[in-house]
């Protein structure tokens, strides 16, 4: 795990003072640290049954495709609102000052189906919890959330594993 954290870059005082953000693009550009992070994130998944990825946009499009190749799935992405043209689901989640939505296309998850949400980071959890509701609405069952980064000190894993989610990621940072 080692190569993996270090291969990711922390740019202090973005986008506000005080934040440390954790940006996954080194990461994405290191061929071996993006491999070693897919195939993690791919191998608790070993002998389950997962019928789609769902990647939560942006960076969570990259690791999930990455992820549903891996394990021969389709993958369903998870836009904010108005990015998909056909009809669509809608799940609105808290921000820091506001709120914000996220979609699916409504035929992007069959009932029954069984989904694992990938993301990049796991901060607060809004926009995993808002993405765990338009699985469930559209019928199906998340497997489980899997990310690259936990940042534990904002609590967003619990609430998910508050929610009856599996919650899986590969290295933590402490604070925001």
């Amino acid at each position: 795990m080692d190569h993996i954290k270090s291969a990711i870059r922390t740019i202090p005082d973005y986008p506000r003072p005080g934040v440390m953000f954790r940006d996954v693009t080194t990461l994405l550009a290191d061929p071996g640290a993006f491999r070693a992070a897919v195939d993690l994130m791919v191998f608790p998944c070993a002998g389950r049954k997962i019928d789609k990825v769902a990647g939560i946009e942006a960076r969570g499009f990259i690791l999930g495709g990455a992820v549903a190749h891996q394990l021969s799935v389709g993958f369903t992405p998870i836009r904010k609102r108005g990015k998909l043209p056909h009809a669509t689901l809608s799940q609105a989640y808290e921000l820091e000052y506001g709120t914000d939505e996220v979609e699916i296309h409504t035929d992007a998850i069959q009932p029954g189906e069984r989904v694992l949400i990938v993301d990049d980071l796991i901060a607060t959890g809004g926009t995993a919890k808002a993405a765990i509701r338009l699985i469930r609405m559209a019928g199906g069952e998340v497997a489980g959330c899997s990310f690259v980064i936990d940042l534990p000190d904002l609590g967003g894993a619990k609430k998910i594993a508050a929610m009856g989610v599996n919650v899986t990621h590969l290295v933590e940072f402490e604070g925001e």
